[in-house]
């Protein structure tokens, strides 16, 4: 059993082989059915350093991650690795090579412990041939040291929360120790001060002459962790550059080819109050107190595990509560689930779009339409016809980029997906609707487009609260913000009072 130290620098690379290209793609072309996800794409990667690869949802970042990976095999085209040609025919032979992939959906176990996630496959064995638990808890620990993880082996994944969830997918590649690392999205769910530890370790892979792919829509993070950037866009390569000779003005025009939304803000809410709640508290959070305008986009604000979301879940009736009340136009209401909320004409968009706000394995028209049966069905007998009609509308309207609206979610890229769900609550038209992370996983061009449709709802009436983990985002969309800590509300601010260090400031828990 190795000992998985990130920081042990005997082995680090000179700067000359540095230079030399570790992964090279020559011409690699993938079609799927009525899409040509990757189009000729070549460019060289070197040891020892953090490559960034962008572009919008759809660019064909995920199928060329597969390719690495060797989930997918292209039409044409090859791989080289130190300059030799290989053809990488599973998972299982891309890790024999050295290739560790943190994909952006993770693929933990939830039943099964830290440790037992971190070495599956390939846990240490005593000399009988039993899995030696001792000696794999001992380099769990060494491991999750090294970046700051504080979780016990034996905790259970299932139990930890997303950001924690997302470290642990880390720390299993790197005891893999491999010599290419690719990050997908790998600050999506996580925090700040995690997020500065990540970067730490990404550095001293570097120094280790690790090549790092790393894939982010954040592309503040790009020019601070990358070396150079390569750019795709519908499939094809648009450019590799260093990122000492760009902008990400320079970055997003490669990316999205034309003009961003971007509106002067003109407040559109009006004084009547449309939701309050009064002391609600549950085994997630405590004496929440807050109201809702007409037409107010509202931002809830803080660090992962502040109860953000918990506190959504409890309005809608997805989670019980213990006490306190909650009034809908001056009413008090009881919301048991769900489906009563949809009634009282509350809408939530998830934080977890594939696991709670889609049907994967469904075509596009049918999830437009899960949620408004009742607007495509007479006597019992669902109408098709209009199912389409509709669904071809609201792609229209939202541009959900897809072949047509009977292809399945789950072909989607992640942005589109996010319009899918849009969609579905544009149908059934909410008085209120909640949004949990609207642009987490998506393009830079995508959120323009979901800002957009956030702006046009709340100009039509629509009150709106926004979860969000990204201050800038909070910032720029949001009329008034809530901050949580430690699952209470700790600060409100106005957009004019509205500042990072300020919601940080709350954020923190500082009084």
């Amino acid at each position: 059993m190795k000992t998985y130290d990130i920081y042990h620098t005997s082995c680090y690379l000179d700067a000359d082989m540095q230079k030399k290209p570790y992964i090279a793609f020559h011409g690699i072309t993938k079609t799927f059915p009525g899409v040509k996800a990757l189009d000729d794409i070549s460019f060289d990667i070197s040891a020892g350093e953090v490559h960034a690869i962008v572009g919008e949802n759809g660019a064909g970042k995920s199928t060329l991650i597969n390719v690495v990976a060797g989930n997918y095999h292209p039409d044409s085209g090859h791989l080289e690795i130190n300059g030799d040609q290989v053809r990488i025919r599973n998972y299982a032979e891309a890790l024999d090579m050295g290739i560790s992939v943190v994909y952006q959906e993770r693929s933990l176990v939830p039943n099964l412990s830290v440790a037992e996630n971190i070495f599956a496959d390939r846990q240490p064995r005593t000399l009988l041939g039993f899995i030696n638990k001792k000696k794999m808890c001992e380099e769990t620990e060494k491991i999750c040291e090294s970046i700051k993880l504080e979780v016990q082996p034996n905790t259970l994944v299932g139990s930890l929360i997303p950001a924690k969830q997302q470290m642990v997918e880390i720390a299993k590649a790197l005891s893999n120790e491999s010599e290419l690392l690719i990050l997908d999205e790998p600050t999506a769910t996580i925090t700040e001060k995690e997020t500065e530890v990540l970067f730490r370790v990404i550095k001293e892979l570097k120094r280790r002459g690790i090549c790092v792919i790393y894939i982010s829509h954040r592309l503040l993070e790009i020019l601070e962790i990358a070396d150079r950037v390569t750019v795709l866009k519908d499939g094809k390569y648009v450019g590799t550059h260093n990122i000492s000779d760009v902008k990400i003005g320079d970055i997003v025009k490669m990316m999205v080819g034309r003009d961003l939304y971007t509106e002067k803000y003109k407040p559109s809410y009006e004084k009547d109050i449309v939701l309050k709640v009064k002391g609600l508290s549950s085994k997630r959070f405590f004496n929440i107190n807050f109201f809702l305008k007409k037409g107010e986009i509202l931002g809830f604000a803080g660090l992962a595990g502040s109860g953000r979301t918990e506190v959504a879940r409890g309005i809608i009736g997805a989670d019980s509560i213990n006490n306190g009340e909650i009034y809908l136009f001056n009413k008090l209401v009881d919301i048991k689930n769900p489906e009563v909320a949809i009634g009282y004409g509350i809408g939530y968009l998830p934080e977890d779009r594939k696991e709670q706000g889609l049907f994967l394995n469904m075509a596009v028209s049918n999830n437009i339409v899960s949620g408004s049966l009742q607007i495509v069905s007479k006597r019992h007998i669902i109408k098709e016809k209009e199912i389409t009609i509709i669904a071809n509308k609201l792609k229209e309207r939202l541009n959900i980029v897809c072949p047509n609206v009977m292809t399945r979610v789950e072909q989607l890229s992640g942005g589109n997906q996010q319009k899918v769900v849009f969609a579905k609550w544009l149908l059934v038209d909410p008085k209120i609707l909640i949004v949990d992370e609207p642009t987490r996983g998506v393009d830079v061009g995508t959120k323009s487009e979901i800002y957009k449709i956030i702006r046009e709802l709340s100009s039509s009436g629509t009150s709106i609260i926004i979860i969000s983990s990204d201050l800038p985002e909070i910032l720029s969309i949001c009329d008034r913000i809530y901050v949580m800590h430690n699952k209470r509300i700790t600060g409100e601010l106005t957009r004019n009072e509205a500042t990072e260090e300020k919601i940080m400031h709350y954020a923190s828990g500082i009084n």
